[in-house]
């Protein structure tokens, strides 16, 4: 059993109930947060599983120039604690620099470090200090035995509040990622909560010139075996209408069809339950 993690009193592992994680790729307006968030929350809500609302108030990692980023620290964070308290639901956000850390965690309820800052050690430890718990990214290069380093920078950290870690697929030649779903197992006996990120995990980087690519058709395959071999929950990009989502609207899941995938993804876990090798 591994340790488990509290996000605004949300119980991460540990032989906890399912979570899923999930909100758009980044802020676009605050009519999109509240449609998003009461659509997941009333799903969350039937099928009695845990909700942490995520979206980035600013994507530092774009492939160019001209993308969408997001409104920013100062702007984002108030639209993000505004969904905190009228939906009464934590909040994830990434943070990407140091100076970052201290305000994003006045309002957020979980601290996301993105996948290509997952050796970035000034940025972890900030992080772990924070009082906040923590989920980082494997990043696309990294083996994952090698996130053993990130947790051992983290665990030592007066502050530390526990911390997840999350697949979401590795590099594979040029523009296109593959999942080794022996990466859940390995990450797992780190100690800490593994999260499967669904839909990153079937992102072309880069595909499309100035902007990524996306192979939505295979969310559904990628995590229904992700929950097989037994992940502490899901991590999921979903947007009402992906097709005009800002960023990386080719690999986000319609909102529509989240309690459907879920609902598959429940009876899945439910029937391993007690089968030999899994690890939840």
């Amino acid at each position: 059993m591994t340790n488990s993690v509290s996000i605004g009193g949300v119980r991460l592992g540990g032989g906890g109930p399912f979570l899923l994680v999930a909100g758009p790729c980044v802020i676009e307006s605050q009519d999109n947060l509240r449609e998003t968030a009461q659509g997941l929350k009333g799903m969350a809500q039937d099928l009695g599983i845990g909700l942490v609302f995520k979206s980035s108030f600013d994507k530092a990692n774009r492939s160019s120039l001209s993308s969408y980023r997001g409104p920013g620290l100062i702007k984002g964070l108030p639209m993000l604690g505004a969904i905190k308290e009228e939906f009464g639901i934590p909040v994830l956000s990434d943070v990407h620099e140091t100076c970052q850390v201290a305000p994003a965690a006045e309002v957020l309820d979980c601290l996301q470090i993105p996948a290509f800052l997952a050796r970035q050690t000034d940025l972890l430890v900030a992080a772990a200090k924070s009082g906040k718990p923590v989920n980082v990214k494997k990043g696309q290069f990294m083996a994952p035995s090698d996130m053993s380093h990130a947790v051992g920078k983290m665990e030592k950290q007066t502050g530390f509040a526990g911390l997840s870690l999350c697949e979401r697929g590795s590099s594979f030649g040029y523009h296109n990622l593959v999942v080794d779903m022996r990466s859940l197992v390995i990450m797992r006996g780190l100690g800490w909560p593994v999260l499967f990120d669904a839909t990153h995990s079937v992102q072309l980087p880069a595909a499309q010139g100035g902007s990524s690519g996306g192979e939505r058709h295979f969310v559904p395959a990628l995590a229904r075996a992700a929950v097989a071999v037994g992940v502490d929950g899901i991590f999921l990009e979903t947007h009402p209408e992906p097709s005009k989502a800002l960023c990386d609207g080719p690999n986000q899941w319609p909102l529509a069809q989240v309690k459907g995938l879920i609902s598959d993804l429940l009876a899945i876990r439910e029937a391993g339950k007690g089968s030999e090798g899994r690890f939840d």
